[in-house]
């Protein structure tokens, strides 16, 4: 991720969300009554890759529009605004698609339940998170980053402009 980012901090932010994924995936199952299996650990692992997608989403977006020459607050609240119904309407599909397999009670799908409980709420959990976390590293870790002068581009914001002003 750092290479098609151009940046180290950045795959970071994407990132973040997976441990609060896994956080959901834990209270789904004390949620759904079930133990803690390998297959949980399975659908854990199989969320890790899931949820990063709307992260990078948000900081696709949120990058696009820096590059437009949007200033980086601006930036990341349109990037809120705008990826807010994508995000949160894969989420819900998500979830709602895995609802038949976490309330089958077939013993053919038992070993599968662990899996659909981990991957549902561990989606849904890092869902809410990632619409409220994300936008707000993405913001530290660039004032983070302009403080310790790694920042190699200029804010468009906070540029001067090049056109002398006229009095008319």
């Amino acid at each position: 991720l750092a290479i098609p980012l151009k940046s180290y901090t950045q795959p970071l932010v994407i990132m973040s969300v997976i441990p609060f994924g896994a956080v959901g995936a834990i209270v789904g199952h004390f949620v759904m009554g079930w133990n803690l299996i390998f297959f949980s650990l399975l659908g854990i692992i199989a969320l890790s890759g899931v949820v990063v997608n709307a992260s990078l989403v948000l900081v696709d977006y949120i990058n696009r529009q820096r590059r437009e020459g949007v200033p980086i607050f601006e930036a990341v609240t349109t990037a809120g605004v705008a990826r807010f119904r994508p995000i949160v309407l894969t989420s819900v599909t998500t979830f709602v698609g895995l609802v038949p397999l976490m309330s089958n009670q077939q013993p053919e799908t038992f070993m599968f339940i662990p899996m659909a409980i981990s991957l549902a709420f561990g989606v849904l959990f890092a869902t809410v998170i990632t619409l409220f976390l994300v936008p707000s590293l993405y913001l530290m870790l660039n004032d983070f980053e302009r403080l310790l002068g790694w920042d190699k581009e200029e804010d468009p914001a906070l540029t001067l402009r090049e056109t002398p002003l006229t009095a008319e």
